[in-house]
C-alpha cells in the first residue's frame, strides 16, 4: 500500500512524482517500458514555454533542463554540415536573446530580446533530468512494469501489472499517454474528433541530402528536416494513419516524400519511425473516484504547435500539491475537484486552437491567403499578446471573473518567489511596502524575518503547508485592493483580501488548521 500509484514515467508522470514528493506524500511510478526503450522512441525537438520554465523555476529545475538544451545544441551543431550548422546557430542566437515565443500554424511569435522564456530539447533529456531529481527525492520508479488493469476498492485504487501482482493505494493517476489503459479500464468518457492527417517522423538517410528541404507549404502537405541530423517528417492530409503501430518502412516514407514534395525521392535507409495524427479528443472529467487522468491521458491533439508536452506538465503541477494534501489527510477530497474545474477549460482551449492550426496548415490557395492575412494580424500588438499568450501558457486563469485581478493567475514576478515556494509549501504574502528582500527564515518567515502578529496568528496553524513573507506590490496594477494574497504551491493566486479573511481561505485551500 501506498499514498499515489502514478502509472506512467514520461515526463508528467515524473513530474507530477516529484511535486507528490515534495508535498509529503509516497508515490510509487510505474513505467512499462525500460530507460532505452524511451530513448529509442525520443523523435524530434520538445519545446517548453514560458509558463512551463517559470513552473520549472520555482523547483530549481530550469538550470539543469537548459544545460540539457545547451550540451544538445552543440552537439547538434558538430555533426552538421556547414549549413546546418548556420540553421543550429541562428536558433541558439533566437534562444540565447529570448527572441522564441513559439508559432501559431507555422507562423512564427517572436518576443522583444530577453523577453521570453523558452527550452528547446529531445523529450529523453527532458526525461532524464525529472527521473534524476525523483530518484534524488526518493521517489520508487519501477521500469518494465506493465500495468494490466486497473479497479477501484472501497479505500484504495488498484492496479494489476502484467506478472499478476496487484499493488494498491489511495488514489491512481493515469499518465500513460493518448491511449491510456487507465482512462479505458476505469470508464472515461474520452469525446472528440477523428483524424483527418497522417504525420510521419523517421531517422533516415536519402540519397541525396540536397532532394528534400523544410517547407510548410508543399503542394501534398509539409516537411521539415529536423535541427537532429537524420530526422525528417512529413505530414499529409489524408485522413489519418491505417495502422499506427506497423513497423515503419524505407518505401513508405519514401512514398509519403514523393506525395508532399512532388519530386523523386529516394530513402537508402529507414532506421526508425513513429506515426501520429490530429485525433483530437477530451476526457469528460479527470477525477472518477480515486482515479485520476493527466497528460495525453486526459487530452490529445495535433502535436502542431508544441502545446501537448506542456500542457501535460502543467496538469502535474496543478494536481501534485492536491493531490498530496489529499492523499495524507490534510485536506478534503473536494480539494481534488479543482483540479479539473481549473483544467478542463485550459485544455479545451489547446483542443481548440490546435485544430485551427491543423486547418492553416493544410495546402490551397484559399488556405495559402488566410495564412497571409493572419500574419499581417498577427503583427498587431494586441493580437500578437493574444496568440503568444497562448502559445507559451501565460494566458491562463484559474478564476476568470474573480473580483481581485491577480486571483487565479500566476502570481507577480517576485524576484524572490522560487525560493519562497522552493519546498512546496503555500506562500501568505503580505502587501506591507516591504519588499521581500532575503532568504525564507526560521519559523516559515521570508523576506529578511519580518514579524506581522496579526497574521501569525491566522497562519499558525497551517505552517506545516504555508510560509509568511512580505511584498512590497505597489507597481502591480489590482494589489491594492487586498493586504494579503494566497499563493499556492504551484505559483497561482489562490485569494486576495485583508487579514480577517486569511484563516477562511487557508481551510479552503489547504485544509483545516493543526490544533
Amino acid at each position: 500500500m501506498t499514498d499515489v500509484i502514478v502509472v506512467g514515467g514520461g515526463p508528467v508522470g515524473l513530474l507530477l512524482a516529484c511535486e507528490l514528493k515534495l508535498g509529503g506524500a509516497d508515490p510509487l511510478v510505474l513505467e512499462a517500458a525500460t530507460g532505452e526503450e524511451r530513448r529509442t522512441r525520443s523523435l524530434g525537438l520538445r519545446s517548453l514555454n514560458a509558463r512551463t520554465v517559470q513552473s520549472l523555476a520555482l523547483r530549481d529545475l530550469v538550470e539543469p533542463v537548459a544545460g540539457e538544451q545547451w550540451a544538445m545544441l552543440d552537439e547538434l551543431a558538430a555533426r552538421r554540415e556547414p549549413a546546418g550548422a548556420d540553421l543550429v546557430a541562428m536558433m541558439v542566437e533566437l534562444l540565447r536573446e529570448g527572441l522564441i515565443r513559439g508559432h501559431f500554424g507555422g507562423l512564427p511569435l517572436l518576443g522583444e530580446a530577453g523577453d521570453a522564456e523558452y527550452l528547446m530539447l529531445k523529450q529523453d533529456r527532458l526525461e532524464a533530468v525529472l527521473a534524476e531529481r525523483a530518484a534524488g527525492m526518493g521517489v520508487r520508479i519501477w521500469q518494465g512494469c506493465a500495468v494490466r488493469d486497473v479497479a477501484q476498492e472501497e479505500s484504495a485504487a488498484v492496479a494489476t501489472l502484467a506478472d499478476g501482482r496487484t499493488v494498491r493505494a489511495a488514489y491512481l493517476v493515469g499518465c500513460d499517454g493518448g491511449r491510456s489503459l487507465v482512462r479505458k479500464r476505469s470508464g472515461f468518457a474520452f469525446e472528440g474528433t477523428p483524424a483527418t492527417m497522417t504525420g510521419r517522423t523517421a531517422v533516415a538517410e536519402l540519397a541525396s541530402a540536397e532532394a528534400v528541404t523544410s517547407s510548410l507549404r508543399h503542394p501534398g502537405g509539409l516537411v521539415n528536416l529536423s535541427l537532429v541530423p537524420g530526422e525528417i517528417a512529413t505530414i499529409e492530409f489524408d485522413g489519418g494513419p491505417d495502422d499506427r503501430d506497423a513497423p515503419m518502412t524505407a518505401e513508405e516514407l519514401e512514398d509519403s516524400l514523393r506525395r508532399v514534395t512532388g519530386h523523386d525521392v529516394v530513402v537508402k535507409r529507414l532506421e526508425t519511425g513513429i506515426r501520429y495524427s490530429d485525433n483530437t479528443r477530451h476526457a469528460g472529467t479527470y477525477r472518477k473516484g480515486r482515479v485520476l487522468l493527466a497528460g495525453d491521458a486526459a487530452h490529445v491533439h495535433s502535436p502542431i504547435g508544441g502545446q501537448g508536452l506542456n500542457l501535460g506538465l502543467q496538469d502535474a503541477v496543478n494536481l501534485g500539491w492536491k493531490l498530496a494534501l489529499v492523499a495524507r489527510g490534510l485536506a478534503p477530497e473536494a480539494l481534488l475537484d479543482t483540479y479539473t474545474a481549473e483544467r478542463h477549460p485550459v485544455a479545451a482551449r489547446v483542443l481548440r486552437n490546435t485544430r485551427a492550426q491543423v486547418a492553416l496548415m493544410r495546402p490551397g490557395a484559399q488556405v495559402e491567403a488566410l495564412r497571409e492575412v493572419l500574419a499581417e494580424v498577427i503583427e498587431l500588438p494586441d493580437a500578437k499578446r493574444h496568440f503568444t499568450g497562448m502559445a507559451d501558457g501565460t494566458e491562463v486563469d484559474y478564476a476568470p471573473g474573480s473580483a481581485h485581478p491577480l486571483v487565479g493567475r500566476f502570481a507577480p514576478r517576485l524576484k524572490t518567489l522560487p525560493e519562497l515556494l522552493r519546498d512546496g509549501r503555500g506562500l501568505v504574502l503580505a502587501l506591507s511596502g516591504t519588499p521581500v528582500d532575503g532568504a525564507p527564515g526560521d519559523g516559515g518567515h521570508g523576506g529578511g524575518g519580518h514579524g506581522d502578529g496579526g497574521l501569525d496568528a491566522a497562519v499558525a496553524g497551517h505552517l506545516d503547508r504555508v510560509r509568511v513573507a512580505h511584498a512590497d506590490l505597489s507597481a502591480v496594477p489590482g494589489d491594492g485592493a487586498a493586504e494579503v494574497l494566497l499563493v499556492r504551491p504551484d505559483g497561482y493566486v489562490a485569494w486576495a483580501g485583508g487579514r480577517d479573511g486569511v484563516a477562511a481561505a487557508l481551510t479552503t485551500w489547504f485544509g483545516p488548521p493543526r490544533a
